[in-house]
């Protein structure tokens, strides 16, 4: 989940720092939350149900700004027309690809559905026992940063002091109890879905990507390992750290190891900012999504380069066969999580995780009615445009 501190169908309105704007600009028309059992009735129809559009999903992390993920993916979970062949995600991401699939395996979409809900949920109540919280002020205005908090600015000033291994010497990690008790890490390892996370090799500085055989709980906390905040976690000798420094979602996992060629990503750091930072909190923020984003950046710029020459047909048909000419999607809310403080990733207040989900939600409903069409037939991101 990162240090402090997405394209198509988002709602645009005033952006800039909620330090100024008070409330943040998080979509306010989010779409009815169907329970489980109404979902069927609900779907869209509008495609035959025997022909599900085949995905794979590729989710960001970003601490409790995860929550937005959330969202996207029980929006998803209720329309039968997509289904899911692979998720690749990073530190909350990863949580989420975990809950997802465990659920899937015990329950379906609406078991899915429900191990999401609860990973939250308990998530949001461990959060009532945390010394960072936000102001009587913070929340008189509606501001969901903690940049005011005393608990937030102790923990700043001890994480430059002092590190995990003085702070926290016997490596107590509250995310362990909570994936123990919300994850059955079997089901995921037997599950028909594959899963992905990343984490990143802190001897190497490489990536490793580890898939269902080798997915542990050790594995999902080395993807959310911030270095500042937990001791290294040590995985077959090697130490690992934040997947979010080199692959925030790995890509190249759902191109080698997937039929389908439709990649949706679900973006929560946002990729632009207009002007120049000017306070200590704002470039830390803005120099935590350049670099949380620049793996995605990277393979992007990699998928767009083969998309041009194979629509170009710059490679003989006997090398071009060895390609595959990926269809990329993207859900998000770039003006809404731009409002958003760096330091509310560390906000875990369950009002302000049922705002991010209903956010995500809006914005999902808002895709699938713009660009389902375009799954299976072409990208509905331009990636030259985009991250070039």
């Amino acid at each position: 989940m990162n240090r402090r501190g997405a394209a198509r169908g988002t709602r645009r309105s005033g952006g800039g720092s909620e330090g100024t704007s008070g409330v943040p600009d998080l979509p306010v028309d989010p779409v009815p939350e169907s329970t489980p059992a109404q979902a069927a009735a609900t779907a869209p129809a509008s495609r035959p149900r025997d022909e599900p559009r085949r995905v794979s999903l590729a989710l960001q992390g970003g601490g409790a700004h995860g929550a937005f993920t959330w969202g996207v993916l029980d929006r998803l979970l209720e329309d039968d027309r997509i289904d899911f062949e692979a998720v690749s995600g990073t530190s909350a991401g990863a949580m989420n690809a975990a809950a997802l699939v465990a659920g899937m395996a015990a329950g379906g979409r609406d078991g899915a559905r429900e191990a999401l809900d609860r990973f939250w949920l308990t998530t949001s109540r461990m959060a009532l026992f945390s010394p960072m919280q936000r102001t009587l002020t913070d929340r008189l205005l509606g501001r969901w940063n903690l940049d005011r908090s005393p608990g937030f600015f102790l923990f700043n000033l001890f994480s430059r002091l002092y590190s995990p291994y003085q702070t926290n010497p016997l490596d107590h990690h509250p995310l362990r109890e909570l994936l123990t008790r919300q994850i059955d890490i079997e089901a995921v390892r037997a599950a028909r879905m594959r899963v992905f996370v990343t984490a990143t090799n802190v001897r190497t500085g490489r990536p490793r990507v580890f898939d269902n055989s080798e997915l542990s709980y050790d594995a999902l906390l080395a993807s959310a390992c911030l270095p500042y905040l937990y001791q290294a976690v040590e995985i077959d000798g090697d130490a690992y750290w934040d997947g979010g420094y080199m692959g925030n979602p790995a890509i190249w996992p759902l191109i080698y190891g997937c039929a389908s060629a439709d990649v949706v990503l679900v973006q929560i750091n946002p990729l632009v900012r207009e002007g120049v930072p000017t306070t200590a909190l704002e470039i830390e923020n803005r120099m935590n999504e350049i670099s949380f984003n620049a793996s995605l950046m990277h393979e992007m710029r990699a998928i767009g380069f083969v998309q041009r020459l194979l629509n170009e047909g710059a490679l003989t048909p006997e090398v071009a066969k060895r390609y595959k000419n990926m269809r990329i999607h993207m859900i998000g809310d770039e003006e809404g999580m731009k409002s958003l403080g760096v330091t509310s990733k560390y906000n875990a207040e369950r009002a302000f995780l049922e705002r991010l989900k209903a956010a995500g939600r809006a914005c999902t409903e808002r895709w699938l009615e713009t660009t389902y069409d375009d799954l299976g037939v072409r990208s509905s991101v331009d990636v030259a445009k985009t991250f070039l």
